[in-house]
């Protein structure tokens, strides 16, 4: 008898991933006492997985969607599981920044030992494997038992060092915000199910909802997904939660975590609602573009290195959903194609954003390793002993400005090209409003680049502010590895946009019936042409080339005429002489000047030190208004609310006897 060969499809594979990664996290609860293994074996293990997923994903892009029914789940209620163009996107997005963030753990938690390190194996593993499933996962049971998991594995990784009342704090914050997400997105699949007891998302695909069930399904879709990602005003947990957690889920939460929601979003409502109106897109973009200028503002007053990321998390989730926004709006006013534009612009920006966010998380984290500071201002002069976190630090900061010919770029610039395609629209009003959220998208661009040359130049150029900077030290083997990863695909994606689009048409085909079409490809790898080379194209190749031109020239020119004619001398010190580190910039005196020009948007408290305070400086605190407009009289109504209710508690046997005839006597009066 011959035996053929059995062929694994990649939703096999997909799904062979998330049993090796559980499998590890058991493991590793088990090797407890070995840090060694775990460190040294496990995590490069994970890093191994999350590349086969990586390839999958791509490999599924331009492949036929496939299913698969699991034996697991309720009675009559198994679990379904798919693999399209649209998940296989976001496993390669999962599993390339695992790649990087799973390296850089075998040596970020070389100190942690013993009960603590295997429970953080388990729950990190547990959290990859649920993202995983969330993406995978083709009916609203098992995508429901996936979102959960993922929360709730998450929220004790925020909590890794829970001995501390702020991070309680924040995880507590984290989880509760996650609940509120998921009870909206429990009722939009409600919705979408509309009573008919079928809740795969096939037969979702297949119900025919009117136009105010369509939207509710939207809005409570926007509502549940934006929650997780960090829109406006359900925001206040991701600056809370990245400080609190360690740098390797913090990268894993700002790079794979939010773009979950996205998945989701662009799953439930381009998919299954699939009834697209061009008035979801306006919702979109009006609370895109809010959330993009309102994060990059925040950032921009951080002197805690996280919680400035944390802030331009949610920029870029704003940037995220500008491009989505606008494929709402195209494909709701009949323009496919450029709804596909759009939606590859958005699509690649959330590609990119897990990159260059997972990079610099991971370079904050070395930071913290080597100095035990977050803040900015007890920085400086980190880039002659942290060489390597110097450089990995300063290609993410130029991805994430979006300066070409880095992957940052690439994807702002195609959303700039949707923008600018508006007047293809009839609707007067939208031709007159997406000009304002292109707009404020450059001027979110030109603080993003502001902001972290205010980082860079603070923490790594300069003189060391303490004593911790003095004796800094880089990154180790596997650190470095990790970082380097991330910082290679920063460039590969700047560098090689065409192959990804060309991939990314597959998903746009699916979700909104159209492509870019060959006449916007026609030139090959090395031009990017949005919609045609005659309107406007890019080469990024070619810009590397110029600078790379422009800079060799200069240095040659530079040693033939100067050479040998270059002394060293000390700077002009205005006359005093005893300048010290503490006369550099520092962080609030770089922002100072966004800080008078967008001071309306600010609450701010200045706090003058006391007599006997060492250091006579004032400090600033800059609150977010948001507290104090929603979420303390949201508190507030709470806490009145319980102490209402507590008092039917008296403590008394014959008032609880009373309560129990009143409510008989209810009962035979009123319940037939």
């Amino acid at each position: 008898m011959q035996f053929l060969p059995m062929r694994l499809l990649p939703i096999d594979i997909a799904g062979l991933a998330v049993l090796f990664w559980l499998a590890l996290g058991l493991l590793g609860l088990l090797a407890s006492a070995r840090p060694a293994f775990i460190n040294r074996m496990l995590f490069p293990l994970s890093a191994a997985g999350s590349l086969v997923l990586a390839a999958t994903g791509i490999a599924a892009m331009d492949d036929a969607a496939t299913v698969m029914i699991l034996p697991l789940g309720l009675p009559d209620l198994p679990f379904h599981l798919r693999l399209d163009a649209l998940s296989g996107f976001f496993l390669f997005l999962l599993g390339a920044a695992g790649v990087g963030v799973s390296l850089y753990s075998a040596g970020y938690f070389r100190d942690t030992a013993g009960p603590t390190l295997g429970l953080l194996c388990l729950e990190y593993h547990v959290f990859i494997a649920s993202m995983a499933v969330v993406m995978l996962a083709d009916d609203a049971y098992l995508f429901m038992v996936a979102w959960e998991t993922m929360a709730l594995s998450s929220y004790f990784l925020v909590t890794t060092e829970h001995d501390q009342p702020q991070i309680r704090h924040a995880g507590f914050l984290y989880l509760l915000i996650a609940h509120v997400g998921a009870v909206a997105i429990l009722l939009a699949f409600g919705v979408l199910q509309g009573g008919h007891g079928d809740y795969s998302f096939a037969a979702l695909r297949a119900a025919h909802l009117t136009p105010g069930w369509a939207s509710a399904a939207f809005v409570l879709a926007l509502v549940g997904f934006g929650a997780k990602a960090g829109i406006l005003p359900v925001h206040v947990w991701l600056p809370e939660a990245h400080p609190a957690a360690p740098s390797p889920v913090s990268a894993l939460m700002s790079g794979v975590m939010l773009k979950t929601a996205i998945y989701g979003f662009v799953r439930v409502v381009f998919d299954l609602v699939h009834q697209l109106q061009w008035q979801w897109g306006v919702v979109v973009l009006i609370v895109a573009t809010l959330t993009t200028l309102f994060g990059v503002l925040f950032a921009l007053m951080q002197h805690d290195l996280k919680r400035l990321l944390a802030y331009h998390s949610v920029e870029n989730i704003g940037i995220i959903l500008i491009g989505l926004g606008l494929a709402l709006i195209y494909a709701g006013s009949n323009h496919p194609v450029l709804a596909a534009l759009a939606m590859i612009a958005g699509l690649y920006h959330t590609l990119n954003h897990a990159v260059f966010k997972g990079l610099l998380f991971l370079g904050a984290g070395s930071i913290l390793h080597a100095t035990g500071e977050r803040d900015l201002g007890e920085m400086g002069g980190l880039a002659r002993s942290m060489p390597y976190t110097a450089f990995f630090f300063l290609v993410g900061a130029l991805s994430i400005s979006a300066l070409p010919p880095l992957n940052g770029f690439v994807s702002e610039w195609l959303t700039f090209q949707a923008a600018l395609l508006s007047p293809a629209l009839a609707n007067g009003i939208l031709r007159s409003l997406i000009p304002f959220a292109a707009a404020a998208l450059a001027l979110a661009g030109a603080l993003t680049g502001m902001c972290f040359v205010k980082v860079y130049g603070v923490a790594f150029l300069g003189a060391p502010r303490s004593a911790h900077g003095l004796h800094a030290h880089d990154a180790g083997f596997w650190e470095k590895l990790g970082m380097g990863w991330l910082a290679a695909l920063c460039v590969a994606l700047g560098l090689a946009p065409v192959w990804l689009v060309e991939r990314l048409e597959y998903v746009t085909e699916r979700m909104v019936g159209a492509r870019l079409g060959a006449q916007a490809l026609k030139g090959g790898w090395l031009w990017l042409a949005p919609v045609a080379a005659e309107r406007a194209s890019y080469s990024p190749v070619i810009f590397l080339l110029v600078i790379a031109a422009v800079v060799t020239l200069t240095f040659l020119a530079v040693r033939r005429i100067y050479h040998g004619r270059l002394r060293l001398a000390d700077p002009w010190d205005c006359g005093f002489p005893l300048l010290d580190a503490r006369m550099q910039d520092t962080p609030a005196g770089f922002s100072q000047p966004i800080r008078h020009i967008f001071a309306p948007v600010y609450e701010m408290e200045r706090h003058l030190p006391a007599a006997t305070d060492p250091d006579p400086y004032f400090s600033l605190e800059i609150r977010d208004r948001f507290w104090r407009w929603l979420y303390r009289p949201v508190a507030a109504a709470a806490e009145f609310s319980a102490r209402q209710v507590g008092r039917l508690q008296q403590g008394r046997i014959a008032v609880y006897l009373l309560y129990s005839f009143v409510t008989l006597l209810f009962v035979l009066l009123f319940v037939r």
